[in-house]
C-alpha cells in the first residue's frame, strides 16, 4: 500500500510538471481506466469453450465436420439480426451523401455550403461534408431541385406515383487492410533495412515479377462513370500497398424474391419488404456478403466519428461473427445442445413450435409465419439472443470448407480467405449458419452448416453483427 501511495503521488507530480521521464524509473504510460460500453441492442458473450459439430446423424452427403473443443474469446453479438430498419439507416447515410455531394456541385447545385472547407478558426481543411445543414427534400429551390431529381428515376423509367429512389446509385466507398496478406513471412518489415524486403535470392524470377509482388483488389470509375473492380500487383514498398479501396452498391436485391422460387408469386414482398415501414421489424433480405461486410465497415465508423468528436477512445470494429463465434454463440452456453433452446426436439411440450422453418411436410404456416417473421418473435437462448436458428440464415465471415475443423486452430477458430476479384468463385464460398423460414428443422441444429456465394443475394439469408470485447484494465 505504501508503494501504491508513493507511486500515485509521484505520478501525480509527472502529470503536474509535464515530465515524462520518471525520475529515470520505469513508470508506464497509462490512460484513464476503461471499461468497454455495452452496445446498443447486443449482449454480451464471454469467452468460453465448446464442442462444435453436429450433435445429432447427419443426413446424406451433410459433408460435416467432426466434432472438436474449442475455446472463443468474449464478443458482443446483436440480440436480433439485422432489421430492414437498421439496414434502411445505412441506405439513408449513402443516400444523403449523395445528395450533399450533388447540391454542392457547381455543375448541378451550387450550394457550398453542403461542404466544410475550413475549421472553426478559419484554417483551410480538406474538404468534407456537412452534415449539420439539412437537405431540402420537401422544398428545394430550382438548383436544388435539379440536383436532387437526379438521385430519382425520371422520364421513361418513372412508373410509380410518387419519386422513386433510384438504387443503382447507392454506392459505398470505403477503405481495408488485408492484414492476412500483411501477415505473410515474406511481406514482414525489416527493421534492420527500415523498410520492406521481400527477396527473391533462390525463386529464380526478376525483381517485377508477380511472383515476388503482393495481389490486391483497386475498385474505381472508368471515364464513363462505371464501377470497374480489378485485380493488380504491385511491388511492396509501404503500409499503403495493403489498403484496398472497394466501391460497392449496398441497395438490397429485391428481385430475389421471385428469383429464389420459380413459378411462385412472391411479387408483394418484391415491392414492399424492404421499402415499407410494416416490414421495418423484420430482418432485412436480398444482402449479399459482401454488403453486410460494408454494413459492418459502416456502422464501425459511425460509432467512431462519435467517439472522435467528444473526445472518445475508438472501440473494436464491429463485423461478421466467425463460423465458431456464430455456433458458440447459438448453443447458449449449453456445450451439446443440439438446438439454441437447449433441447432435443422443436416444439414445446404443447406442441407449439420454437423457431420459424419449414415444417413438417412443408406446411410453412404452421408455425405461424409465411416467410419471415418479425425478429424476436420466438424466446431467445440462455444468452439473450433471438431467431439463432429459422427466420434467416446468417452470414459468417469464415470461408467453407468441407475439412474445416481438420486443420484450424483450437483457439479461435477460424478460416478466411480474402477472396480477389480474378479468383474463381470456388474461393468465395462463405459459411451460412442458423436455417431459415425456407428450410426444414435439420438446419436449426446449432452444428449444422452450408454455404453460399458471397456475391449472391437470397431471400432467406441475412446477418447479424458481432464486436470483440475490450477488459480494460483492472481496478
Amino acid at each position: 500500500m505504501k508503494k501504491l501511495l508513493v507511486f500515485s503521488a509521484f505520478l501525480l507530480a509527472l502529470v503536474g510538471c509535464g515530465s515524462n521521464q520518471g525520475n529515470g524509473e520505469l513508470v508506464g504510460v497509462f490512460s484513464r481506466a476503461w471499461a468497454d460500453p455495452t452496445p446498443f441492442g447486443m449482449v454480451f458473450i464471454n469467452r468460453g469453450s465448446y464442442t462444435t459439430g453436429t450433435n445429432d446423424q447427419e443426413a446424406n452427403w451433410a459433408m460435416n465436420s467432426q466434432s472438436k473443443t474449442v475455446s472463443v474469446d468474449a464478443f458482443w453479438m446483436d440480440e436480433t439480426e439485422i432489421t430492414n430498419g437498421e439496414y434502411r439507416q445505412f441506405v439513408y447515410y449513402v443516400r444523403d451523401s449523395i445528395a450533399r455531394e450533388r447540391l454542392a456541385n457547381p455543375a448541378i447545385g451550387g450550394d457550398e455550403t453542403f461542404k466544410i472547407t475550413q475549421d472553426k478558426k478559419g484554417n483551410e481543411v480538406p474538404p468534407k461534408l456537412n452534415w449539420t445543414k439539412p437537405i431540402p427534400w420537401g422544398k428545394p429551390n430550382e438548383d436544388q431541385k435539379r440536383a436532387l431529381d437526379s438521385m430519382f428515376y425520371v422520364g421513361e423509367d418513372a412508373i410509380e406515383l410518387v419519386p422513386q429512389l433510384n438504387g443503382t446509385m447507392l454506392n459505398y466507398k470505403y477503405e481495408y487492410i488485408d492484414y492476412k496478406q500483411a501477415a505473410l513471412k515474406v511481406n514482414k518489415f525489416n527493421s534492420l533495412k527500415s523498410g520492406y524486403d521481400r527477396s527473391t535470392e533462390g525463386l529464380g524470377v526478376t525483381k517485377d515479377s508477380a511472383d515476388v509482388m503482393i495481389k490486391k483488389d483497386t475498385t474505381y470509375r472508368d471515364e464513363g462513370g462505371n464501377i470497374v473492380n480489378r485485380t493488380i500487383y504491385r511491388p511492396l514498398r509501404k503500409r499503403a500497398d495493403f489498403i484496398s479501396t472497394k466501391i460497392l452498391n449496398i441497395y438490397p436485391d429485391t428481385l430475389c424474391w421471385i428469383r429464389d422460387f420459380t413459378y411462385a408469386y412472391n411479387e408483394p414482398y418484391m415491392k414492399m419488404y424492404f421499402s415499407h415501414p410494416g416490414y421495418g421489424e423484420y430482418p432485412v433480405v436480398g444482402v449479399t456478403w459482401e454488403q453486410a461486410v460494408a454494413f459492418c465497415h459502416w456502422r464501425t465508423r459511425l460509432f467512431n466519428t462519435y467517439q472522435v468528436a467528444t473526445n472518445g477512445p475508438l472501440v473494436q470494429d464491429w463485423r461478421l461473427p466467425t463460423e465458431a463465434e456464430w455456433e458458440y454463440a447459438a448453443r447458449g452456453g449449453r456445450d451439446l445442445a443440439m438446438y439454441p433452446w437447449g433441447g432435443n426436439y422443436i416444439r414445446t411440450a404443447k406442441g407449439c413450435f420454437l423457431a420459424n422453418f419449414k415444417p413438417l411436410r412443408g406446411n410453412y404456416t404452421d408455425d405461424g409465419y409465411m416467410i419471415t417473421a418479425f425478429v424476436a418473435a420466438y424466446p431467445p437462448n440462455d444468452y439473450g439472443l433471438y431467431d439463432m436458428a429459422g427466420n434467416v440464415s446468417e452470414w459468417t465471415s469464415s470461408v467453407y470448407s468441407e475439412s474445416t475443423l481438420s486443420f484450424v486452430h483450437d483457439m479461435n477458430p477460424d478460416y478466411q480467405f480474402n477472396a480477389k476479384t480474378s479468383d474463381p468463385d470456388v474461393k468465395r464460398r462463405k459459411v451460412v449458419k442458423g436455417g431459415s423460414w425456407k428450410d426444414i428443422g435439420a438446419y436449426l441444429q446449432c452444428g449444422s452448416r452450408t454455404y453460399e456465394y458471397q456475391q449472391e443475394s437470397k431471400s432467406y439469408i441475412g446477418f447479424r453483427c458481432i464486436r470483440s470485447f475490450i477488459e480494460g484494465q483492472k481496478k
